[in-house]
Order: structure tokens, then C-alpha cells, then sequence
């Protein structure tokens, strides 16, 4: 149907539909889960001998250990960007807000990863740190500095 036959039929006019979805909001997502996945894959890679999972299993155990925390880092990031654009109530918050937004997901991440850190480490026990680990309050600093 065109736009006037729309209108006619409904009473809603598709254009002004148009104007209120914000189609930028999914690639904003996007444009920050690609380079999201890449740096913590490499972070993980950089910081997997700080967990006794090295020394311990095989490298097939480990490479699946690298990539699938490494999804669990990007679901972190996506959540903590939703999060802040909820919170502004602007969901292009790297542009039009990016430092408040930016605050608000790092603050989030960090908030998230001390308490999943202090929760697999001392309560589920689903892994451990070396003895070269640096800690703060106990909790392993390098996830925190992701």
C-alpha cells in the first residue's frame, strides 16, 4: 500500500511512524559488539596464565575457556550499553552523551565483574586465580581493569 492509502485506510500516517523508530539504534549495538568481542578475546588471551586453567587442562579446554568468556564479555558490554541507554533514556548515547553514558557502562561493568568475580572464585568455585594474580579486596585485578 502507499502512504496515502495507509492513511486513508488507518489513520496513521507512515511517515511519522518512521520518524519516531530510531532504525540507528541496532547498528550502534552492533558497532559495539564486533570491536567488543575482538579486545577481550585479546585481553583473555593476555591474561588466561593468571588462572589456574592454564597449568590445568588441555588447549582445547582453554581455547574454548578464552572464547566463551569472551561472548560472556561482550553480553557484559551489550547489557552495560543498554543499561546506560535506559538510564539516559537515549539509546544513541555514544553520540549524544558519550561521556555520562560511557561512565555509566563502565561503572555497571565493574560493578558486574567484581561480583561475578567474587562469585565463581569463592562461591561456585568455576575457577582460580595463580598465585601471580594481582588482587584488590580479594578479587583478581586484571578482569576488573577490562
Amino acid at each position: 500500500m502507499k502512504g496515502a492509502q495507509v492513511t486513508a485506510k488507518t489513520g496513521i500516517d507512515p511517515r511519522a511512524i518512521c520518524k519516531r523508530v530510531k532504525p540507528g539504534v541496532a547498528a550502534l549495538g552492533g558497532l559495539w559488539v564486533a570491536p567488543a568481542f575482538v579486545l577481550n578475546l585479546a585481553w583473555e588471551i593476555a591474561q588466561v596464565r593468571l588462572y589456574t586453567l592454564w597449568a590445568e587442562a588441555d588447549r582445547l579446554n582453554v581455547a574454548w575457556a578464552l572464547f566463551h568468556c569472551s561472548v560472556g564479555d561482550v553480553m557484559i558490554s551489550l547489557a552495560t550499553f543498554a543499561l546506560a541507554g535506559m538510564a539516559l533514556q537515549r539509546p544513541d548515547w555514544p553520540v549524544s552523551r558519550p561521556w555520562t553514558g560511557s561512565a555509566l557502562a563502565v561503572i555497571g561493568a565493574i560493578a558486574f565483574t567484581a561480583w561475578s568475580e567474587w562469585y565463581n572464585v569463592y562461591r561456585a568455585g568455576s575457577w582460580s586465580c595463580t598465585a601471580s594474580m594481582p588482587r584488590i579486596f580479594g578479587i583478581g585485578l586484571t578482569p576488573l581493569l577490562q
